[in-house]
Order: C-alpha cells, then sequence, then structure tokens
C-alpha cells in the first residue's frame, strides 16, 4: 500500500484531538509528504519489498510486556516460517530489540532490554499518559511503554529501515489484537516536531542529545514538548567529572562521527535546569559493556569492542574515556 497509507489513522485521530495534537494533525499529512518524496531511495524498494512478503498469521498470541518481545501461533506453517524468516534477513541489520517472531530470534545490537530494567524502576505510571519517545530507533521501548498502558506512543527518528522494522512488529500486533494500536513511528527528527506542543505527560530522548551541535536546543524542544507538570526521561553519554566541565571529541568518538558534546551529569544538570526543568535527578550510570552492545547474526557489523582500544577496554579507540551512559528525570 502507499506509504502514506500507514498513518491515515493517526492523522485522523490527530485532528480529531481535543488537545494541542490538533496542530500537528494538521501539518502531519504534508510533513510526510515532503520527508516521503523519493520512496524509492537507497533500500526503500527492497525493504518495502521484504515487509510485503511478512506472512499473515492466524491465532497470535503477542507479548510485549516482556524483555523478549515474542509472537507466537500454532498456525504456521514451515512456509510460512520460511518466508518470515527471509523476509526479516531482509531487513537487517537489526539494532535495538530483542525480538522472537513465532520462533525464529532476532538477538539485536543492542541489549535494549537491559536499558529498560535500568531505567523502569524510575519513571512515572505510564499509565493513559501520551508518550513521545524521540530517537526510538526500531521501536523497542515504544512498545515497553504501550505495554504500561500508555494511551498513545509517537517515536520519531529519521531511519527507514527502522521504521520497517516497527511496522514488521505493528502487523503481527495488530493481528493479534485484531484492532488499530496505537503507536506510531515518524521517520522525522526532533527538529521536525512542531515547536511548542507543551501535550506529550512523558518524553523520552535516549542516546540523542550527543548526536546534536546544539544540546541546549535539544533540551529546549524536550521542555517545550511536554505539557506542565510533564516528565522528561533523558538518557545520554556523559563522562566523569565537575561541573561545568564537557568533552568535546577532536574528530570521532567510539569511531562515531556525529558526536558533539559529552558533558559530567553535573553540567547536564544544570543545563535542563538552565532551559527550565525542575527536579532534576540521576536514577542511573553505567558504562556500556560489550555483553549489551556486540555483534550478532542478526547485525554483522563492526560494535562496541571494535569501538575501544584493544589493549584497555576502560578507553575508547581514540583515547578517550569508554561509552558512560546517565539518566536523567526531570519535570516541567
Amino acid at each position: 500500500m502507499p506509504f502514506s497509507d500507514y498513518y491515515k489513522d493517526l492523522i485522523t485521530d490527530l485532528k480529531n484531538d481535543d488537545s494541542r495534537l490538533k496542530i500537528w494533525g494538521e501539518q502531519l499529512e504534508a510533513q510526510l509528504a515532503e520527508v516521503l518524496v523519493d520512496q524509492t531511495h537507497g533500500d526503500m524498494q527492497a525493504w518495502s519489498e521484504a515487509f510485503k512478503q511478512l506472512p499473515n498469521i492466524e491465532n497470535i498470541n503477542a507479548n510485549i510486556n516482556q524483555d523478549t518481545l515474542s509472537f507466537e501461533s500454532a498456525l504456521v506453517s514451515d512456509g510460512q516460517s520460511q518466508a518470515l524468516l527471509s523476509a526479516l534477513q531482509s531487513l537487517k541489520p537489526w539494532r535495538k530489540g530483542p525480538f522472537d517472531f513465532f520462533g525464529h530470534h532476532i538477538e539485536t545490537e543492542w541489549h535494549s532490554d537491559w536499558k529498560w530494567q535500568r531505567i523502569s524502576p524510575h519513571i512515572s505510571d505510564l499509565k493513559n499518559r501520551k508518550v513521545l519517545d524521540v530517537g526510538c530507533g526500531s521501536g523497542y521501548h515504544m512498545w515497553r511503554m504501550l505495554a504500561q498502558g500508555a494511551s498513545r506512543v509517537i517515536g520519531v527518528d529519521p531511519s527507514k529501515l527502522f521504521f520497517w522494522q516497527f511496522e514488521a512488529v505493528k502487523k503481527y500486533l495488530k493481528a493479534a489484537h485484531n484492532e488499530n494500536v496505537p503507536a506510531h513511528f515518524l521517520p522525522f527528527k526532533m527538529e521536525d516536531v512542531p515547536p511548542n506542543l507543551r501535550v506529550f505527560d512523558t518524553v523520552f530522548s535516549m542516546g540523542v542529545l550527543y548526536h546534536r551541535r546544539s544540546p541546549i536546543e535539544h533540551l529546549a524542544e524536550l521542555y517545550n514538548a511536554l505539557r506542565a507538570g510533564g516528565e522528561v526521561v533523558l538518557e545520554t553519554l556523559v563522562v566523569e567529572g565537575e561541573l561545568g566541565q564537557v568533552l568535546m571529541p577532536e574528530d570521532r568518538y567510539a569511531m562515531m562521527r556525529n558526536v558533539w558534546f559529552l558533558p559530567t551529569v553535573d553540567t547536564l544538570s544544570l543545563w535542563m535546569r538552565r532551559v527550565g526543568f525542575k527536579d532534576v535527578k540521576v536514577v542511573e550510570q553505567n558504562y556500556t559493556s560489550i555483553e549489551e552492545q556486540r555483534t550478532t547474526d542478526w547485525m554483522e557489523y563492526n560494535s562496541l569492542k571494535d569501538f575501544l582500544d584493544p589493549n584497555d577496554h576502560t578507553k575508547t579507540a581514540e583515547g578517550y574515556p569508554a561509552p558512560l551512559r546517565a539518566t536523567l528525570i526531570a519535570r516541567t
């Protein structure tokens, strides 16, 4: 079906929403037309064809409230299983997960479940909340948010591959429940979200801040997307040190070109307060391990161990401190 058809129900719902989401609903169709003007570019056609090859399966039992998001059915034929495996393999690399599609276990590059285990005890109850997930990847955490009772989850991420991985999960979740699913992936950057919506109850930004040339602008965007009293969950790379200290790599950081600012947690807390956030709390910090981010059969490219000093895993390949991540939670 045409790409725009994946958003018909979202556009209708937002246009009829009694909150400021209606503003976005009026703009969304034109935004999508602009972003998706060339649907044949790169691998889009191949990914679209792979998605079409996902077999229709009946009597599905779906579980998105566990570490491995899974789908099961006693009615999967050998032919369907083989078609499913081929389609899923055509959507590699799978970076965020894990997932299990009817016995085909997708061991993703990241153990995204480990991150959720660390942060979920600290976030407010998501029941009946409108949630925005910035830099949502393939949507793994969006499904965990929905499982916790969020009334709507919107994810934004510019990766078109992540869109098709997200839609693969959504296809079978919709079939399992025989209804629309209030979660949508938009192939946008945060800068494409209308400014000053002030409507979301919770906004997540995980693994995004260090990719932004202006981290203060990103924090302001998150603040202005939230309603009064809303909550931000911010996870990003940081460095050890004192208030006011920030690492700006000369070129690459852990082989990544687009890393700009790694502040200390005290500096980041100050940045958040300066844009208006209150009750800023550091709820967890951890060094990313080569067990949490690694090469797998479903993501065959280089991963974290290749980005660290081979003789000293406390340093990146460039000699900077190894990836330390922190999660901060605050409210407007």
